[in-house]
């Protein structure tokens, strides 16, 4: 798999794929008919995930996004606010900031300070290899001062892994990155909470979460002396630039029906999508980022934006369905908080 991978297939066409192609394995709504789960219904919302854009310093072939330096999609500050007038209204609990790497959005330092105005969890999923370049460098001290929850990748604890996934240097600076968090008090103090990311370099459903974590705590701790609190494992949803690699490599029938195989209903109760809303950087709604890069919009008549959010049309609404959403219910499960079951 090359790093500098650009998604080719348009969502349109990714919807197609997964949609008609056959691969033996039923279609995901009908699983959830036979398990008594269809339909799955909206339930309060208590995350309001926000992609503040998806230009990012790197460009990793696992990536759903499809982030990259070269994306253009970057939030401009009315769509914040409206975010803000949604979390006011409806009490949001936690707020994830995502990308792209976010820290590069131009608005990204003072949409921060209005988070920390509020009473909520304020997460922001950082690649890391950001806050040790130009600017970003004082970012860490800035997450510190609002305590920032930091959810970070870092697919394996060696550099060949690390590097095969993410690129060329990533594991280096990272691992740099890390130290600095840790510096600060992150992973060690109680109220400055740093998260890693592990998801599989190849087709396969992410390992027990609980024993991975075990040798993450390990390795880090000898060989970097790195801390953190919670490794949460995903499994790589069958889109934008992983799709492609499974169709490039031939490995998109096997690798849909070993996650249609692993279907586990107890995860599908309690998959993301039902407490949580994906904003695109445009403000646009989705029951999860997934959907987002597939451009499928949530199922309601006049909530399409944050600018139009209607509580009542929101909640209790159907979340749409489609066949890469065995990826979220495959084995342990897999969400942006990790492991489901």
């Amino acid at each position: 798999m090359s790093n500098t991978t650009i998604t080719k297939l348009s969502p349109s066409e990714q919807l197609e794929i997964l949609s008609e192609r056959q691969t033996g394995a039923v279609a995901f709504s009908e699983k959830m008919h036979q398990s008594g789960l269809f339909p799955l219904k909206a339930a309060t919302l208590e995350i309001l995930q926000i992609n503040v854009g998806y230009m990012c310093n790197q460009q990793c072939v696992h990536c759903h996004v499809d982030a990259s330096p070269y994306r253009k999609e970057i939030m401009p500050k009315d769509i914040m606010e409206e975010c803000l007038k949604v979390i006011d209204s409806e009490n949001v609990k936690t707020v994830d900031l995502t990308g792209g790497a976010p820290e590069m959005n131009p608005h990204f330092e003072w949409f921060l300070g209005e988070l920390a105005k509020r009473d909520l969890e304020i997460i922001v999923r950082s690649n890391l290899t950001i806050l040790v370049e130009g600017r970003f460098k004082g970012f860490p001290e800035l997450f510190k001062k609002h305590k920032v929850t930091v959810i970070s990748s870092l697919p394996c604890y060696t550099e060949e892994n690390t590097d095969a996934q993410r690129g060329d240097g990533v594991f280096v600076k990272s691992i740099k990155a890390l130290n600095i968090l840790n510096d600060l008090g992150y992973g060690k103090e109680e109220d400055l909470k740093l998260h890693l990311v592990f998801n599989p370099g190849g087709p396969s459903v992410a390992p027990n979460q609980d024993a991975l974590k075990a040798d993450y705590d390990r390795e880090l701790k000898e060989k970097f002396n790195i801390v953190f609190n919670n490794l949460y494992t995903i499994t790589n949803l069958p889109i934008a630039r992983y799709l492609e690699f499974l169709l490039a490599e031939e490995k998109y029938d096997d690798y849909m029906m070993l996650l249609a195989n692993s279907f586990n209903a107890t995860a599908a109760k309690g998959v993301m999508c039902t407490n949580t809303i994906s904003v695109d950087w445009n403000g646009d709604l989705f029951d999860c980022d997934f959907n987002q890069m597939l451009e499928i919009p949530v199922a309601v008549k006049t909530s399409r934006n944050i600018k139009d959010f209607n509580s009542q049309e929101m909640n209790g609404r159907n979340i749409v369905l489609n066949n890469h959403c065995y990826g979220c219910t495959a084995g342990e499960g897999s969400s942006c908080q990790g492991a489901i079951v």
